[in-house]
């Protein structure tokens, strides 16, 4: 049996979970607002909840990676007014953004600076840009987007007005200019810029929904029901995006995609076997097929899971071993950008010091959940258990001044030999993993 961070939760682990028995944990959680999620007015999240302690770091800002993923996970569980709250003010910011996709469509060699590429990480208060210098060059983040968004519009949950369709037009657009299949980003870790299947698959993702998109357009909805779209947009849709440009984008993507999956990157000199943000192309993106989901994750879990967590990918040296003290002696900031430094935080690191992240465990038990339901396979229901009491094991106990308990952490890592959170506690994206990976767990035994 996994051993929870807060004893409290221990008595409520179960090898074999049942409705009662997964209502009980359920029930705790939200007596202590573990599932709660802080909302700005804009209607986006911040990164972490901002604490005393948090506020010192760089996660009081909105990403658009990481909105796609909690807003999701609100549409998941049944909560669509949130989920389209949070995509109609994505939809907002980017609207803003407009003359930076102008500007590299006309000129690609402006891609070349990060700055200059559509921002990725804003004041989600303000929707205003911040003038920190940061790696924007993060194509998986206007992939999620771009899936999540059209995916609302086609499953009916949000309607479409005219200027989403002039964003949107410039999407496909974008991605041609950059070539980004080829184009090097800083992708889900906002490091090293290289060329990054996660990547890719978060902007085939993105592309296949949007034609998805348009095709309801141009055939009035009679391909994917469930959904309308106004006749006067349509016609701007028809005019604005082609949906034969976009096949073509996707081939091209999916071929290089192919090239370098089960890998996450095989440039040389930048080769990375794996990586934890390839799980997310099976789930929720789920763009690559049952096969090679099943790659991803059994590699995951043989090269990248920890005793508590998983994780990044090997070598990482984010919150390794002592991390806040060795900052700390530097004076340096622990959450600032390193995409153009990162040799000296990986002098940090010592061999097998990496983070173990939490913000996976749930995304492999929900995998395993959907495998349970289409194959009726006890061992996928084992797992789907199995990571689910892992992810529940992460939550933390008391630790002041560095957290409250019941709270869902970013990662683990080793401070002076002592197992401990990273100030970014409560990560929103981790809770928004484990409040889905619970509700998957509830279908399973509901069937």
């Amino acid at each position: 049996m996994t051993t929870a961070q807060n004893p409290a939760l221990q008595p409520l682990l179960c090898d074999e979970y049942t409705l009662e028995s997964l209502a009980r944990i359920r029930s705790t959680l939200e007596a202590h607002g573990t599932l709660d999620f802080p909302v700005l007015r804009t209607g986006l999240f911040s990164a972490a909840t901002v604490s005393d302690f948090s506020k010192k770091t760089n996660y009081h800002a909105a990403w658009i990676r990481d909105n796609v993923h909690v807003a999701y996970a609100h549409f998941a569980n049944g909560k669509s007014q949130r989920a389209v709250g949070g995509a109609r003010a994505l939809a907002r910011f980017l609207e803003g953004q407009r003359p930076r996709f102008d500007a590299i469509i006309a000129d690609p060699s402006r891609k070349s600076d990060p700055m200059q590429r559509p921002h990725v990480r804003f004041d989600g208060d303000s929707y205003r840009e911040l003038d920190q210098s940061w790696s924007h060059a993060q194509n998986d983040a206007l992939g999620a987007f771009l899936w999540f968004f059209c995916k609302l519009v086609l499953d009916g949950a949000l309607a479409l007005e005219e200027s989403d369709v002039e964003t949107l037009a410039r999407f496909p657009r974008y991605f041609r200019a950059i070539k980004f299949w080829e184009d090097e980003d800083s992708g889900h870790w906002e490091e090293v810029r290289k060329v990054s299947a996660s990547s890719i698959g978060a902007v085939i993702a993105g592309l296949h929904q949007l034609r998805n998109l348009v095709r309801l357009a141009l055939d009035g909805g009679e391909e994917i029901p469930g959904s309308t779209i106004p006749e006067t947009l349509s016609r701007r849709i028809r005019d604005e995006i082609s949906a034969d440009e976009i096949s073509d984008l996707v081939q091209t993507g999916e071929a290089a995609l192919y090239r370098i999956l089960p890998k996450e990157c095989v440039e040389p000199g930048k080769t990375r076997l794996y990586d934890a943000a390839l799980l997310f192309l099976v789930y929720p993106l789920g763009i690559v097929d049952d096969a090679m989901a099943k790659t991803i994750v059994e590699q995951t879990e043989k090269h990248l899971r920890g005793k508590i967590g998983i994780k990044r990918y090997l070598g990482d040296s984010f919150y390794c071993s002592d991390y806040e003290s060795l900052m700390a002696r530097r004076s340096d900031d622990p959450t600032r950008n390193f995409s153009e430094d990162i040799g000296a935080r990986d002098a940090l690191l010592t061999a097998g010091g990496e983070a173990e992240w939490c913000l996976f465990d749930p995304i492999i038990s929900v995998y395993y959940g959907r495998r349970f339901r289409q194959e009726r396979s006890l061992e996928a229901l084992s797992k789907q258990t199995e990571y689910l009491n892992r992810s529940l094991a992460q939550i933390t106990r008391a630790d002041r001044p560095r957290c409250e308990a019941y709270r869902c952490p970013e990662l683990y890592y080793q401070e002076h030999g002592r197992l401990q959170t990273s100030r970014s506690t409560p990560l929103l994206w981790t809770q928004a993993n484990l409040w889905t990976a619970l509700e998957s767990m509830r279908q399973s035994l509901a069937e």
